[in-house]
């Protein structure tokens, strides 16, 4: 997901039958990568190369804290990635495809680790190795770091959304954003009637497949299933669960609630409705609480904002049934190529994803810790008010689907569901045909 750097990217069986084409796709590319790292120094202890996702500095932050723990044995380089998360995946892949040694640790989007596992690409832990980084941990975390009942990826941080809204509109609405039977439809009708928007995520890119997901998650759906059998895998997208997400979907985008630029909307752009004059509500991450006082502290919005800011779980789909929030966040996975896999790596990603390491960085970055004990902190709660809406949010939250072709599912999603106000009751089924050409390899996205 794009974002600037300041606010950082957030998004959130067997291999393949027939042709493997997400490695034939990507063995081109890895082709042409030169000059790719090199582990190890000159003379002195050996350098771990991580490779991280942009942020303030809290990750470098935390690869000099580990390399002082580590007492000489090693050191911890970051190298950047890109920002948006289809990027930071490409690139990861083709290093991974052309066997890079120099690559030892990875900032990895969950949703990459099922096609990175699938490949070959991650060293997978072993149990003894496993318990002490998901002990604690929340289950959603851990389900997302796992492939075919192995953890590939070591949970860091997690992420949800959660509806946040100007506490001054929902009162002249006559609404209370924090009842129980909150759902889509209220929220909808409340903005129509205050002139007020609802900011999302509506451009054609991950952070849409994140909003579609999440409102099929909620209306008791799914995507797919039985993602094991590769291009066999169930699609479930024409469901009812399905085709009421696309009601909600298109609803929205074509009642006067949806901004005028809803179908280019990224995450910041979608703060900056709220901060406007017709601000009412806003659906994103954690992160925006830190990113309205940060920018109310520098005068680019009036403090009175942020005194007014409220915040909620995400909506319900049905009043009966409680919402599925969107699951984000970074696991840290080891290179199945690295030099220093079998010990050094491993201890460094314990270092990482320490108790300690996750609380320093949430209040850091404002990226949310991947354990619910850490939400309980005093020094958590004082910064994040919100915080054990988050831990609750986190826990109900449902990841997106867990498969090795993920960005084909993806992609195909997208290109059959955008632009939003395009949503209709045939899109569920006309996206499901569309899957399955694309994963038979009998359609391009």
């Amino acid at each position: 997901m794009v974002e600037p750097i300041r606010t950082r990217t957030r998004y959130g069986g067997g291999r393949r039958r027939g042709t493997g084409r997400s490695v034939r796709c990507t063995v081109a590319a890895a082709l042409v990568v030169s000059g790719l790292a090199a582990c190890g120094g000159d003379g002195g202890p050996p350098t771990l190369t991580w490779y991280i996702n942009p942020d303030n500095g809290g990750q470098a932050k935390i690869a000099e804290s580990c390399t002082k723990a580590a007492g000489g044995r090693y050191r911890i380089a970051t190298s950047l990635l890109p920002s948006d998360a289809t990027q930071q995946r490409e690139q990861l892949v083709r290093r991974l495809a052309a066997k890079d040694s120099g690559l030892d640790l990875m900032s990895l989007d969950p949703v990459f680790v099922a096609e990175a596992a699938n490949a070959g690409f991650l060293r997978p832990f072993t149990a003894s190795e496993a318990a002490p980084l998901t002990e604690g941990v929340f289950p959603t975390a851990v389900q997302s770091s796992t492939w075919e009942g192995k953890l590939y990826a070591a949970p860091f941080w997690a992420n949800t959304q959660l509806l946040w809204y100007r506490k001054s509109v929902a009162q002249k609405a006559g609404i209370d954003p924090n009842a129980p039977d909150f759902t889509w439809d209220k929220l909808i009708d409340a903005a129509n009637r205050t002139n007020t928007t609802i900011g999302v995520q509506g451009n054609r890119y991950e952070g849409y497949m994140v909003w579609i997901n999440s409102l099929i998650a909620s209306a008791g759906g799914r995507i797919i299933s039985n993602a094991e059998k590769g291009d066999d895998a169930t699609i479930e997208l024409d469901s009812p669960a399905g085709k009421e997400a696309a009601r909600i979907i298109g609803k929205l985008a074509r009642s006067k609630a949806a901004g005028p630029t809803l179908s280019t909307d990224l995450e910041e752009q979608s703060r900056a409705t709220i901060n406007g004059p017709r601000g009412g509500f806003l659906l994103n991450w954690g992160y925006v609480w830190r990113a309205e006082k940060g920018d109310a502290e520098d005068g680019a919005i009036d403090k009175n904002i942020v005194n007014d800011l409220g915040w909620a779980r995400y909506p319900r789909m049905n009043p009966q049934q409680e919402s599925k929030p969107p699951f984000g966040g970074i696991e840290i996975g080891v290179g199945a190529y690295g030099k220093h896999r079998d010990d050094l790596a491993l201890d460094a990603v314990r270092c990482i994803t320490s108790p300690a390491n996750m609380k320093q960085y949430m209040l850091d970055e404002g990226n949310v810790a991947a354990r619910p004990a850490i939400f309980s902190d005093p020094d958590i709660l004082k910064e994040f008010p919100m915080a054990p809406l988050m831990r609750d949010s986190i826990a109900a939250a449902a990841p997106r689907p867990a498969t090795p072709y993920y960005t084909d599912v993806s992609g195909a999603i997208q290109n059959r569901w955008h632009p939003p106000a395009s949503v209709n009751e045939t899109t569920p089924r006309r996206s499901s045909d569309f899957i399955r050409q694309v994963l038979r390899d009998q359609a391009l996205l």
